[in-house]
């Protein structure tokens, strides 16, 4: 850890998010505008402590803090990275970019939640003028250590006002989540089935209907419930997925074991059987006290023609009107989220450049990938999967 001084902060940097209070971090994580629980500081460390999130997998830990006196004011989870992976905000051309130029790219700092492309609150602080000091502090590390660049991602508005000043840089994307108000708050699938369009509906059916004729029935494991043997299970098919991809899994089975030991009412897992068998599973997050859910890891040992779609969309959304959560997250990417009644919602991040050539092009490259997230945005309005009011 190491440590400075400002007129109104002490800074700190930490190497290991275990070295932070952890019942400061999280009060002041409840404050913020958008908290998830992605941002606790159970996730965090167990991301750490588990070998998932280390140098070792290039995600070297520089947790930002500032204090005053006993007060923690402001902390924000860094990291120093030599790559590019597991960040779902892709700046591979930019690195590109500057390899060609004779000019090192890596390390650059990233302000993010590791693997995890959930927007909310990144640059946690207890009022504007300490996010404001955060911000600052984040920008100054980065020239203290020759950083080519600083990365906030899929922060939220008030992380976006403490960055909006003229050296950083606003990216857009575009994620897609179910939201029961938008669904015409149906209070069972059959009736959010009810408000989609015919061959919306017509498609999910049939789906579902391939699903159950391959006799392929569900359970349900919430919270505790959810035993070692069905973790085990879910890890060998979250490997499966992995290994048909030619990847290396991103999360080890520890992390999964400290989420069953520190979060593990913030779990839920979808289990396929057939015969008895199980053959594959779903995991989501969830958060009670929100009423959002949050669609992670999937995996199958058997291959079950739209198993895909019943494990990861119907039942976790079947589970979530069930249970009156508001909001389904789906994750990074995927338009054809939106057939399955996930509607478009913008994400955003910011960017600083030290290189001020390079911040210049990326800028103009930023401005124009924006115009045409703007036009797609509105090309996927005219898709809406819901039926129009008459």
């Amino acid at each position: 850890m190491s440590e400075l001084r400002s007129n109104d902060y002490v800074i700190r940097i930490h190497d290991d998010p275990s070295l932070i209070d952890a019942t400061l971090w999280n009060a002041l994580l409840t404050m913020q505008a958008q908290p998830t629980i992605f941002m606790r500081h159970e996730y965090l460390a167990a991301l750490h402590s588990s070998g998932s999130a280390t140098a070792r997998t290039g995600w070297s830990a520089r947790y930002l803090t500032l204090s005053s006196g006993a007060q923690l004011c402001a902390a924000a989870p860094m990291y120093l990275k030599q790559h590019s992976y597991g960040e779902y905000v892709f700046d591979w051309a930019w690195a590109d970019a500057y390899q060609r130029h004779g000019l090192p790219y890596y390390p650059k700092l990233l302000v993010a939640v590791p693997f995890t492309p959930v927007p909310g609150s990144r640059l946690l602080a207890i009022d504007a003028p300490a996010r404001i000091a955060l911000a600052h502090a984040l920008r100054d590390h980065a020239r203290d250590i020759r950083a080519s660049s600083v990365h906030v991602l899929f922060h939220d508005a008030d992380d976006r006002a403490a960055l909006a000043d003229s050296s950083w840089m606003i990216r857009q994307n575009v994620q897609f989540h179910w939201d029961r108000a938008s669904s015409g708050e149906p209070d069972t699938f059959e009736a959010f089935l009810s408000r989609l369009q015919r061959e919306k509906r017509k498609k999910i059916s049939q789906e579902r209907r391939k699903v159950a004729a391959a006799g392929v029935r569900f359970s349900v494991r919430a919270g505790r419930d959810i035993g070692p043997a069905d973790w085990d299970f879910f890890y060998r098919c979250y490997v499966n997925t992995y290994r048909l991809h030619r990847s290396t899994p991103y999360l080890s089975r520890q992390f999964f074991r400290s989420m069953a030991q520190t979060m593990p009412d913030h779990w839920v897992l979808f289990i396929a059987q057939r015969n008895e068998v199980p053959i594959a599973t779903s995991l989501i997050a969830v958060d009670p006290q929100r009423r959002c859910a949050y669609g992670r890891y999937w995996g199958a040992v058997e291959h079950v023609d739209c198993l895909h779609f019943e494990a990861c969309y119907y039942q976790p959304l079947q589970w979530c009107i069930d249970n009156g959560y508001r909001r389904f997250e789906g994750g990074a990417q995927g338009e054809h989220k939106m057939a399955r009644g996930l509607l478009p919602v913008r994400t955003h991040s910011s960017h600083w450049l030290d290189h001020p050539a390079f911040a210049r092009a990326v800028d103009q490259y930023l401005q124009a990938e924006g115009q045409g997230i703007d036009a797609y945005v509105d090309e996927l309005s005219d898709r809406d999967p819901f039926k129009r009011e008459a």
